[in-house]
């Protein structure tokens, strides 16, 4: 008869508990080797050791239990190359997954530690921004968008462009867009030149004017962004500039450029009404 261990002796062995175990095969991922029909007693193979183990740290790694099944089902069929590739690769997805909400977590908890700093302070200024022509795409944000619509702005703006090289890109939001989740955007590319023939329809040449703002640099992912718009309206609330209802980014350095968040710079600009500075100064 083949070797065998019962599920005590195959729990010391992996050091998996006893509990541990009958979970695995309640839940269709490691199901004994044998099981008496009359005793219900569980025996395990030495073959068994490597998935048992294997199955922890999924587990551990909270992989969902249909992708450790599927994980497990190609590991034991002797898949070919391309088979070993898909097992793979479902961990590697989740491996993904649990990289970006580290990150997110990390950077979460450099902004709360900021928050809970009564020193810390994000610094900004009073600026005109000079006027500028650009080629722009402005449409009205429907309730419940996601991101889509800046993605398809940026793509006709690219096609407009060609291969011409451009200042960073920018856009202009009513604050609507963030307080109510709807409102008018404007995304540009800053460009000298007149509109090229057979640029998209959406794509208008647009002249921005002279503007006076709150002016702060974000450095980093958008994550906390938040901080950074919180200390440019709050400079323009403790001053008593009055809003144009607009706000301003310019995407200095972002994901065009480098696909490190942490050298990201965005330009937040709260535009202000520049007869209401006149009248404070």
């Amino acid at each position: 008869m083949a070797e065998r261990w019962t599920i005590g002796e195959f729990s010391r062995i992996t050091h998996l508990s006893i509990r541990t175990l009958r979970r695995y095969h309640d839940q269709d991922l490691l199901v004994p080797a044998q099981v008496d029909p009359a005793t219900g007693y569980r025996y395990y193979t030495p073959a068994q050791i490597r998935p048992a183990l294997t199955i922890r740290r999924l587990r551990e790694l909270d992989l969902p239990l249909a992708d450790v099944r599927d994980f497990l089902r190609i590991e034991s069929s002797g898949a070919d190359e391309g088979g070993r590739h898909a097992a793979q690769q479902i961990v590697a997805a989740h491996l993904r997954r649990l990289e970006d909400r580290l990150g997110r977590t990390q950077r979460a908890v450099q902004a709360l530690r900021e928050l809970l700093d009564p020193q810390a302070e994000r610094t900004v200024s009073l600026e005109v921004l000079p006027s500028q022509r650009v080629l722009a795409v402005t449409l009205d944000v429907p309730p419940g968008s996601d991101l889509s619509w800046y993605d398809a702005a940026m793509n006709d703006l690219d096609t407009a462009v060609g291969d011409r090289p451009v200042l960073p890109p920018g856009g202009r939001y009513q604050h609507t867009l963030f307080t109510d989740g709807h409102g008018r955007a404007t995304v540009y590319l800053p460009a000298e030149a007149p509109l090229p023939p057979g640029a998209p329809p959406t794509v208008k040449l647009l002249r921005l004017p002279e503007r006076t703002a709150a002016v702060a640099t974000h450095h980093g992912p958008h994550d906390d962004l938040d901080l950074t718009y919180s200390a440019v309206g709050s400079f323009a609330a403790h001053h008593g500039f009055r809003s144009q209802d607009l706000v301003e980014e310019v995407y200095l350095v972002g994901p065009r450029d480098t696909d490190q968040p942490d050298r990201w710079r965005t330009l937040v600009a709260w535009l202000v009404d520049p007869d209401a500075i006149r009248s404070t100064t």
